[in-house]
């Protein structure tokens, strides 16, 4: 029974569908693919990434058959048709590009090369050309490049050109094929589930381990005997995923990618030597520098460890020279504004691409500064910057540093609060005013108001129990005014009754602001000067969700964004959030509907990024589960839910960790 191999061009096969000579046998599954996953095709054919093969069958009994998705009847056949066992959602999605359907509307930036699904933004902007408009029959090529041209007059006609051409030649690629001939039945439908029942597509970071693997032997026992020498160390989050990334970001100077591995095929056994050098030499230097310099103590308490590549690779390429107090206080500097700015909240790769060469410079505090934006002054903490901010925030980290350095104590055992403890004495987050209490509160205290950072405090868990639901009231006189201040706690007892909440709040946001100011102003490097600017850019904005569900199970997520010049609610179904959630930690972009607007649910690396109203909601699969967990937790009856009026948002959307979600 043969297999034929061959080429066939795309363009070739949509006419071959159009003329039935390519069909779908019945045990093929429906498309399913979204407009994000059609871009996604579009742009690796117009960069000449590989794009898989193709697998048919032949047969002169015609087997029972179903509809290819194209929107439009297919004629008769002339010749034996070809059966599509693999491929089906590639072929099919590029049919409908080609013949312009309304569900592939797939648009280019010709500035930044970029692909998506039409959207009412990039219908505005002349940037963003139909993919089908330079690829339909008859198309004037330089009548195109003329138009774009005056639309764009930044950008150089034969650029243009250049770009609209390599599109062009997307119809002549070619595809390898596959052809099963004479095969019973039977046997295709066991071909077919054996191609089609492949595992969990590989992360960028297994990929680029696998051909790490492959291309330098031996090169696993060092990342586990790495990541076992750093665990018993406090830092378990230097682990073998986490290192693959540091070695990849030392070799190739930007994060991983999902053509990483290739380039790391590429590198020469001196490069991947010399890397893991880096690797090693920089994390022995680092660590230290946080755990003694800063009080970061464990790895568990740091909100990003991918903020620490770019100075793994600064202090492993370093001179072997003295590490003066300044460059010390540079880096730590650094790395703290860059954890509470959420430097790496979204375009991880890309902005890698910035920091690991700016790390490699004869001044590379300055450059990676600079790449913060921080040119001339320094930062500073404002009440405001706490505003909404809650134990997913970097401020989080940043408030327990404040305290740990004006000597906070356990409110039981008078022990200085240390994330090392263990047992009863296991370092928590504690509610200053209970929940209990705020809940039920006439004031009608929101969710993001009771569980603001500001109403946060590290005690052990015993202590946490002890206090229980009781009131600032009743347990505050029980403990001395040190213990209270050194939590940065305001003294005023008028402030400690459920009906003073929003001013106790206001009144320890103003503490706790001005104390991780000092913190950052220790560091702060001397040739800042100019008057100081607020720290978080997104200052005072608050994105809350909310669950209601059915007793089938069925439940419904309102989203309510105030801040970024805006309020904004809308309704997400939380089946379809949970299903393109799944699919985005396997690696697959999608669609999710958002306040009556579809927007793209993107992976980058291993961040997962989904438009909310004026927020690009960023996070890693886990973080994503924390907070969604939560919420089912918390999850009201759905005879509580209110729909909100449908609105779409086209101005630019703020990114946003979801950990600060409420």
């Amino acid at each position: 029974m043969p297999v034929d191999k061959t080429e066939r061009e795309i363009g070739a096969l949509v006419g071959q569908i159009e003329r039935g000579e390519i069909k779908l046998p019945e045990i093929q599954r429906g498309y399913v693919w979204k407009p994000t996953q059609v871009a996604k095709l579009v742009e690796s054919l117009y960069r000449g990434y590989p794009s898989g093969s193709l697998l048919f069958w032949q047969t002169n009994d015609a087997p029972q058959t179903r509809a290819v998705a194209i929107g439009n009847p297919v004629a008769q056949p002339a010749v034996i048709p070809l059966y599509l066992l693999d491929g089906q959602q590639r072929v099919t999605s590029l049919h409908r590009v080609l013949t312009d359907h309304p569900q592939a509307a797939i648009v280019f930036n010709i500035e930044n090369e970029k692909f998506q699904n039409q959207s009412a933004a990039t219908a505005k902007d002349p940037r963003w050309i139909k993919v089908f408009d330079v690829l339909k029959p008859g198309v004037d090529q330089w009548e195109l490049v003329g138009r774009l041209h005056q639309l764009n007059p930044d950008l150089g006609p034969n650029d243009i050109s250049k770009r609209l051409q390599r599109l062009a030649t997307i119809p002549s690629h070619k595809f390898h094929m596959e052809v099963l001939r004479d095969f019973p039945y039977d046997e295709v439908t066991q071909i077919f589930v054996r191609v089609n029942s492949g595992g969990r597509p590989l992360r960028t970071s297994d990929l680029a381990l696998a051909t790490l693997s492959a291309r330098w032997p031996g090169v696993l026992t060092k990342l586990e005997d790495e990541a076992l020498y750093w665990t018993q160390r406090g830092y378990g989050d230097v682990d073998v995923t986490f290192l693959t990334r540091a070695l990849t970001g030392a070799v190739l100077g930007r994060g991983l990618s999902a053509w990483s591995h290739a380039r790391l095929v590429a590198a020469t056994d001196d490069q991947l030597e010399s890397g893991w050098a880096t690797v090693q030499r920089g994390l022995r230097h680092l660590v230290p520098l946080l755990q003694n310099n800063l009080g970061a103590s464990h790895s568990k308490l740091l909100p990003s460890m991918i903020v620490l590549l770019p100075l793994i690779v600064l202090l492993g390429e370093r001179d072997d020279e003295q590490l003066d107090t300044a460059s010390a206080n540079g880096i730590l500097y650094w790395f703290l504004l860059a954890t509470i700015r959420n430097r790496y909240s979204g375009s991880t790769d890309t902005r890698l691409g910035q920091d690991i060469p700016a790390a490699r410079t004869e001044a590379p505090v300055k450059q990676l500064l600079g790449n913060l934006g921080v040119v001339d002054a320094g930062m500073t903490v404002t009440p405001q910057d706490l505003v909404g901010r809650t134990v997913g925030s970097p401020f989080f980290f940043l408030s327990f540093l404040v305290a740990k350095e004006a000597g906070a104590k356990d409110w039981w055992d008078s022990i200085a609060i240390s994330a090392a403890a263990e047992g009863s004495q296991r370092l928590e987050y504690h509610h200053v005013h209970p929940q209990a209490t705020l809940k039920n509160h006439t004031a009608k205290y929101s969710k993001a108001e009771i569980n603001d950072l500001a109403n946060l405090a590290f005690i052990s868990g015993k202590a946490n129990r002890k206090i229980s639901h009781r009131s600032p009231a009743d347990y505050f006189p029980t403990l001395g005014d040190q213990e209270l201040a050194t939590h940065l706690i305001p003294l005023d007892s008028s402030l400690r009754d459920a009906d003073a909440y929003r001013s106790f709040l206001a009144t320890r946001r103003g503490l706790l602001a001005n104390a991780m100011t000092s913190l950052l102003d220790q560091f702060k490097p001397a040739w800042l000067t100019s008057a100081a600017e607020s720290v978080d850019p997104i200052s005072g904005s608050v994105l809350e969700f909310a669950r209601y569900d059915n007793p089938s199970g069925d439940g419904v997520l309102v989203a309510t964004a105030h801040g970024a010049g805006a309020d904004w609610s809308g309704r997400i179904s939380a089946v379809d959030l949970d299903d393109v959630l799944a699919a985005a930690a396997a690696g697959v972009n999608g669609d999710l509907v958002v306040g009556g607007e579809s927007v793209p649910v993107l992976v980058d690396d291993d961040l997962i990024e989904i438009p909310i109203g004026p927020f690009l909601v960023t996070g890693t699969a886990s973080e994503w589960g924390k907070v969604l967990g939560r919420e089912k937790d918390d999850a009201q009856p759905m005879a509580n839910f209110a729909e909100p009026k449908p609105s779409s948002w086209e101005g630019e959307r703020v990114p946003f960790p979801v950990t600060s979600v409420d």
